[in-house]
């Protein structure tokens, strides 16, 4: 796995540049044509996910996104994504902000679709975790924007 791209809530995305406000890259993360963010993967990972969906171990990716609004009464900033394998599934964990002292599960995957090219495609819904890191805006269980790992 070499890259991952999400684009966190397309709706999400437009309410903070249409009110004005913006959405920084930083840290190798790169906005696709589409909206998206592409995220380079860091060597060292052993996420592996089988044709059924069933994985085991992390993939860290490098990479900040930063949603800010209002004047800063909404701010939300995603960092070092990761896709880890739990005991209830995969999900994508960041950095915990603003301290950046742990990390939290801010979406769970699933099913994952393994496509001929190998390309796989992930359906994402929000946590409680994720709920409070993208700006309180979403109820658990929201879904988002799908995760494309190639």
């Amino acid at each position: 796995m070499e890259k991952l791209e999400w684009g966190v809530k397309a709706s999400f995305r437009a309410y903070v540049e249409g009110a004005g406000g913006s959405i920084t890259l930083t840290d190798g993360a790169v906005r696709m044509e589409d909206g998206t963010y592409a995220f380079s993967a860091i060597p060292g990972g052993n996420l592996t996910i089988a044709a059924d969906g069933s994985a085991e171990g992390a993939q860290y990716f490098e990479g900040t996104v930063v949603f800010e609004a209002h004047g800063g009464m909404l701010k939300s900033t995603l960092t070092e994504l990761a896709i880890e394998a739990g005991q209830t599934g995969l999900m994508l964990t960041v950095l915990e902000g603003p301290t950046n002292t742990g990390r939290c599960a801010i979406a769970e995957l699933g099913p994952v679709e393994v496509r001929d090219d190998g390309i796989m495609v992930a359906q994402t819904q929000i946590t409680m975790d994720g709920m409070y890191q993208i700006a309180d805006h979403y109820p658990p269980g929201t879904e988002l924007d799908p995760i494309t790992l190639s």
